[in-house]
């Protein structure tokens, strides 16, 4: 089956949820207009990658400058079920599109990095929640679990997707090639070197088709109050570059990465290539030893 899927990188509203879902009803309003069955954004694009984790003062112990950017980030993330994601789920629907979003989950006083499934009928049929938050992140995020790792079931075969550094987490990565994914969404922050080696072996393992998606954010972006300015004079004018691909059942290009600007990336694939690179590499059939190993997979949120 051909079919037109797609990258959004583009850059978030920083830190304003309103704005951020504004835009992205856009987006997604053009990609219906462009024909695109799948559009796969960014990890936590809504209302951004919270950079400043791993930067400059914000793991000082007692830090009032971080604790009121937590309780901003907090703010303006995204609850399921909410006005706002509502909003998103009617636009998917008007548009005809399936749109797999990275947000901040709001959920109780705690956020998750969130993936969320949205169907091109407005339903909300996956949301996985990142298992585990990588190094400084574990100042902004709770650990997530497997309730939602899985695939989903569409007209042009199942999809799923993994965050960040899931994608280096062998069990993760074997759950969905044993789901028979035929594409998946790899969420990064941005797609530097080793998050394209990434992205290209679990195309090539999976022998599925791979979304790497990555925003793009200049430093004259951030709100004018953020909490750690001062901190960020001597970063590069662009904060995140993109690097955003689209990639084949054999781990080659079908879109090179593009960096430094904002771009909805664009490609028409046929789903059966997917079955037919599996004539050599099955992790899950004919490549696998099921008389030698077993995996069990715990459920519960």
């Amino acid at each position: 089956m051909k079919l037109n899927v797609a990258v959004a990188q583009f850059a978030p509203v920083v830190l304003d949820l309103k704005k951020c879902v504004d835009k992205a009803c856009k987006i997604i309003e053009e990609a219906g207009k462009k024909k695109i069955r799948l559009l796969a954004f960014p990890e936590t694009w809504i209302p951004v990658y919270p950079l400043w984790s791993d930067m400059g003062s914000y793991s000082e112990w007692g830090n009032v400058a971080a604790k009121k950017l937590y309780r901003r980030l907090h703010e303006n993330s995204l609850q399921v079920g909410s006005p706002e994601a509502k909003r998103i789920a009617a636009a998917c629907k008007k548009a005809k599109v399936h749109v797999v979003l990275g947000v901040n989950e709001r959920a109780g006083r705690s956020i998750y990095n969130a993936l969320l499934f949205i169907s091109d009928k407005g339903e909300l049929i996956g949301h996985h929640r990142k298992l585990v938050p990588t190094f400084g992140e574990r100042l902004i995020w709770g650990h997530g679990d497997a309730a939602g790792l899985q695939t989903h079931e569409t007209e042009f075969g199942r999809i799923g997707g993994l965050i960040c550094w899931e994608h280096w987490m062998p069990f993760a990565r074997h759950v969905l090639h044993s789901e028979g994914e035929v594409i998946h969404v790899a969420a990064w922050p941005h797609g530097k070197e080793m998050h394209q080696i990434a992205s290209r072996h679990y195309a090539f393992e999976g022998r599925c088709f791979v979304l790497a998606a990555g925003m793009y954010v200049e430093k004259q972006m951030m709100p004018k109050d953020y909490e750690f300015r001062e901190e960020l004079k001597g970063a590069p004018d662009v904060l995140i570059p993109g690097g955003s691909a689209i990639i084949g059942p054999d781990g080659s290009y079908i879109v090179e990465p593009v960096f430094g600007k904002e771009e909805l990336l664009v490609a028409e694939i046929e789903t059966d290539r997917a079955l037919e690179e599996s004539l050599t590499l099955d992790v899950t059939g004919h490549y696998s030893r099921p008389d030698v190993f077993e995996l069990t997979v715990r459920r519960k949120r």
